[in-house]
Order: C-alpha cells, then sequence, then structure tokens
C-alpha cells in the first residue's frame, strides 16, 4: 500500500520504543544473526526518515516496532511522549 506519507522518527519516539522493548525483555543476547535481500533505496530512506545510521540499529528498531505494535503511536500522541 502506498500513501505518499512519511513521518519521522523523534529521537523521543525512538528512545521510548528501545526503552519499552528493553523492559519487555526482548533486546537480551545478541546471538542472533539474520540475512535478506532488501532494496538498498529502502534502507537508504528509512535512515534518512528515521535517522538512524546503522543497519543494525535500523532493523532492531524496526522488529521492537512490530513486537512492541500495541497502538503505540495513538497512545504516544495522546501523552506527548510522558511516562
Amino acid at each position: 500500500m502506498k500513501t505518499g506519507k512519511f513521518v519521522a522518527v523523534s529521537k523521543a519516539r525512538f528512545d521510548a520504543v528501545m526503552e519499552a522493548a528493553e523492559h519487555s525483555g526482548l533486546l537480551g543476547e545478541k546471538s542472533k544473526r539474520i540475512g535478506g535481500r532488501i532494496s538498498p533505496a529502502l534502507i537508504e530512506q528509512a535512515k534518512k526518515h528515521t535517522g538512524i545510521e546503522t543497519d543494525t540499529d535500523l532493523i532492531e528498531f524496526a522488529l521492537a516496532n512490530v513486537a512492541l505494535d500495541d497502538n503505540f503511536g495513538s497512545t504516544f500522541r495522546k501523552t506527548q511522549g510522558r511516562p
């Protein structure tokens, strides 16, 4: 599905997602390696829009978002990042 919209990830959201993943026990030992063929344009665009610089951090953030999917966006907007 193409919407033509890009949403930049704020530092606060990145930190909140990664902190939630940490508290959920999802960021333990890093012993699993994954691989796959991905469009370089997709990676670069994702990095540009998130501000994430490394492939590892980008993949970890993306997977944490999927694993923690609980309407984070709407909840975050309602609380404006407050704990």
